[in-house]
């Protein structure tokens, strides 16, 4: 008898759906790598004495790093303007925004869509077109070099922006409910302040986040505003570690950015439950 001929195993063909899932998960896990490689090294450097640009498990890890650049000079000091410049910034941000979505969100004009686009389009300026003038502005009216003119400005660079996700999140809030605070004899002011905004908390918390966020990470403004070495914030002091040629301190910068990224990540984890939680409109709207 003949042999039979050896079975070929089926061959497997991927249908044309399949083939652009897997090109989309792999486009999906070489982004994931292009975040996760810098952070691996920022981990791992952080603790190594010899640190260097390659990503490499430290032979002997040590907190050698971060006990060289928690001082008041390098640390205490900018992290304390950082917050002390950020922290007030937002909570003017938040406030104006707050202000000025009120009306845009309950008051109808022919003109109001035109006005949302109008500060939409102020939010794509960079930053860097207006720096010059506003240079020079602060110079003149002697509010260069101080911390109060920083904040101003910050508040201002997010107000736009802000203005555009606070009155978005305000549409969500029924007007019955101030109607009912009107009837109480509450003005519109003390309906905005003790309706309105408590019950958008998770947008307000959302809108306080990303300025927050922005400007921790601001490095162009302080360092053209601000002249000083004793106010300077963590983001411009971040000079410290880089030698007058070509030599950087990698490992303590790993450090410093650790400790520096620490108060958004905090932050972020502290709202995270709110953010999660929705609007809390279902028992004020009951009855």
């Amino acid at each position: 008898m003949r042999p039979l001929p050896a079975m070929r195993p089926p061959l497997i063909r991927l249908t044309r759906r399949a083939r652009r899932r897997l090109a989309a998960d792999a486009a999906l896990l070489a982004v994931a790598a292009a975040f996760a490689v810098p952070l691996l090294w920022l981990a791992l450097a952080s603790v190594d004495p010899e640190a260097g640009l390659s990503v490499r498990a430290p032979d002997a890890p040590s907190a050698d790093n971060f006990s060289a650049v928690l001082t008041d000079e390098i640390t205490f000091t900018p992290m304390l303007n950082s917050l002390l410049l950020c922290g007030a910034a937002t909570a003017l941000t938040v406030a104006c925004a707050a202000l000025a979505a009120y009306p845009l969100s309950r008051f109808r004009s022919r003109f109001g869509r035109s006005y949302l686009l109008t500060i939409l389009f102020m939010t794509c300026l960079p930053i860097t077109a207006v720096m010059v003038p506003v240079y020079g502005l602060f110079v003149r009216i002697n509010l260069i070099d101080t911390m109060s003119g920083t904040i101003l400005f910050l508040a201002a660079a997010q107000l736009p922006f802000a203005v555009w996700l606070m009155k978005n999140f305000m549409d969500g809030v029924p007007t019955s409910l101030e109607e009912a605070a009107w009837t109480d004899g509450a003005g519109r002011l003390t309906a905005l302040v003790r309706i309105v905004l408590p019950l958008m908390g998770p947008g307000t918390a959302v809108v306080a986040v990303y300025c927050f966020a922005l400007m921790w990470g601001n490095f162009f403004v302080p360092f053209l505003l601000l002249l000083s070495p004793d106010r300077l914030p963590a983001s411009v002091t971040v000079f410290t570690f880089f030698g007058n040629h070509g030599q950087v301190a990698y490992g303590q910068l790993a450090a410093f950015s650790v400790l520096y990224s620490t108060p958004v990540v905090l932050l972020y984890a502290l709202v995270a439950r709110r953010l999660g939680g929705g609007f809390a409109l279902g028992g004020a709207v009951k009855g």
